[in-house]
This record gives C-alpha cells, structure tokens and sequence, in this order.
C-alpha cells in the first residue's frame, strides 16, 4: 500500500513536518519517541523560526543525509539561522520552492543541466531574481554538502551562469528632492538630511543611538556588512542631528529616530513597518501636491550620496572594500573628467 499523499500545505515543510490548529508539528518515528517526551507528535512552535529551534535541540543532526531533501533540512536548520532575518526569509522561500523540485534525488546526481531547466522553469513563474536567489541557495546547500562530507564536489559551483539583472537606475534630482520636502513632516526632514549627508542603510540609520552620537562623529556598526564607521563631526552633521532631536516624539528614549511610543522603528526581526508606511504617506501626498511626477524609493537617496562625490569617498562613506562594489551598485553618474586641452586652457569652475 503506497503511503497518503502529504498535503499541499506540508509539501514544503521538512519531512514528517505538518502545519495544523496554527503551529508546526513533528510526528516522531516509532524508534526515536524516546527523544521526544514519548509522544507520537511533538508540538514545535507556532512560527518557523521558534519550530526549527525547538527541532534542533531535539533532533540528531542529520550527518548521513543521502538525498536533497534531508541536506535542504540541514542546510535550513544549521545555516539559516545564522544569516540575517531578511536572508532567512528569502532562504526559506526559495528552499519550499526547491524541495518539490529536487528533494528525492541523491546529492552527487545534480549537475549544470539541472540548475539550468530550473532557473528557467522559476524565472518564468516568479522572475529571474527569485531564480537567481534560489540558485545561490541550491548552490550554497551543495558546498555545505561538500564541507560534511556528504558529497566529493558541489558539480554546479562556476560552472552555472545566473541571469543578469538590470539594476534600479532611479536617480533623485535636487529639485525632486526640494518638492518632496515641501510634505515632509519634521521626522522625514531631519531622516532624509542625515541620509544625504551619511549615505547609510535604513536599518543603520534607524538604530542610531544617542550615544552613538558622539563630540568627533557618528560611530556605526554597519549591520550588513560589518564594516565599523566613524562619520565625522560637520556643521551640517551636527545641526542634521539636532534637527532629528527636536522632531522626536519622545525625549527619554536612546533612539535618534523613534515611533510615537519612543521605540526604535526597526523591530528585532529587521523589519520596519511603521517607518515604512510612514515613507509611503509621504511619497503618496508629495505626488498629490508637489511638482513631483515620480515616486523615489528612500533606498534612492544612498545612490544619490554615492553619486554626488567621487567614489573614493563614496567608496569610504558606504564602508565598502573595494571601489568596484560602489561603482557597480550604487554610482547612477559618470566620472566629472577634465578634457585635455591642446592650447593649456584650463577649466570653467
């Protein structure tokens, strides 16, 4: 007798998973209730991230995993919980989307030819970014396969082309920006000053504390890519940052930017939902009553900084390592070049 088909909405879920009466539950083999209280089913939690928690201090890692299945459970289990929450949503997505696909082949059988009919299949169903990511996370679970012994060599590993993607190309112009700030309220102003002059993310920007601000700058502890900045002490840093003081809704708060009930905007999981319909408000009524035909995303304004100095020191402000990642992601203008004059002229300032 063939065993009951699993249903639709456990398909995804690691094996012998089921999603039920809102929480995720663990039916245990008949040889391992010894490990779990004795019970039939365990209860492991009502969200992923407190279910994989609960099923990692319970269950033996999966060291002898044969097929794609049981290294995906690993993989979700050992290294997702290591990268940052955005990341572990995506890696989520992308492994209930690989699972279907691959999960009863043997690891040492996936080969270029594979990787390739699949990027295509999602490519077409969600996008080639969405491809892209579920590539890297296939990928990436082969390397760990690699690194545990599972396997001798990860066969896809430089030898698949992911799809190339254009790159958002939305550069704010000074005017669009001064008809934006004619709506903004006093939060949004101070917000976008600090982002024009610091170029950071929205995450690092947000966390920023008082006592990050201190009398020779604004020290940051970049949260992607842990590089640690010292943004200098300027006039206009100094009143940026009394103008955000001043708009706080709260005092007795440690937050530079804070919500109404003085919390920090950026929850624990990463996200930011009231700061981010606090932008679409504002973007919405700029387009309402302003000149601006537009809309601007407020990740645009760390491109705009970029793009408006050179890129050794955009290069420095941003925190990266090498000039190429500023020029290929975030330089949306060219070089300002002199051009060689025959008779010695020198440029009009």
């Amino acid at each position: 007798m063939s065993p009951k088909p699993r249903n639709k909405g456990n398909r995804e879920l690691p094996a012998r998973w089921r999603f039920r009466h809102g929480a995720y539950y663990y039916r245990v083999p008949l040889n391992c209730r010894g490990s779990w209280d004795g019970k039939t089913e365990f209860r492991l939690g009502k969200t992923l991230p407190e279910a994989y928690k609960a099923w990692s201090e319970r269950l033996e890692y999966l060291s002898d995993a044969r097929n794609m299945s049981e290294l995906l459970d690993r993989y979700a289990l050992e290294v997702v919980p290591e990268k940052a929450h955005k990341s572990q949503e995506s890696n989520r997505i992308s492994i209930r989307r690989l699972r279907p696909v691959f999960g009863d082949l043997p690891i040492e059988s996936i080969v270029p030819k594979h990787a390739y009919r699949y990027l295509d299949i999602v490519a077409k169903k969600h996008g080639k970014a969405s491809a892209n990511r579920d590539f890297e996370v296939l990928s990436h679970a082969l390397s760990k396969a690699v690194q545990w012994g599972l396997t001798d060599t990860n066969r896809i590993k430089g030898e698949v082309r992911k799809f190339s993607l254009k790159r958002r190309e939305r550069y704010v112009e000074n005017w669009e920006l001064d008809e934006a700030l004619k709506v903004a309220g006093p939060v949004l102003r101070a917000y976008i000053l600090l982002k024009r002059l610091t170029g950071l993310r929205r995450g690092d920007l947000l966390r920023i504390q008082l006592s990050d601000c201190r009398d020779d700058g604004i020290w940051v502890d970049t949260s992607k890519t842990t590089a640690y900045l010292i943004i200098e002490r300027t006039t206009e840093l100094s009143e940026a940052i009394d103008m955000a003081l001043a708009a706080r809704p709260k005092d007795n708060v440690p937050w530079l930017f804070c919500t109404r009930r003085g919390d920090c905007y950026v929850k624990q999981n990463g996200t930011a939902n009231g700061f981010d319909s606090l932008w679409q408000r504002f973007m919405s009524r700029a387009i309402d009553r302003t000149a601006l035909v537009e809309k601007f995303q407020e990740k645009d304004l760390r491109k705009k900084t970029a793009s408006d100095m050179s890129l050794a020191d955009a290069q420095q402000l941003l925190g990266h390592t090498t000039p190429d990642t500023t020029k290929k992601h975030y330089r949306l203008r060219g070089d300002r070049v002199t051009p060689h004059s025959i008779r010695g002229e020198k440029p009009n300032k």
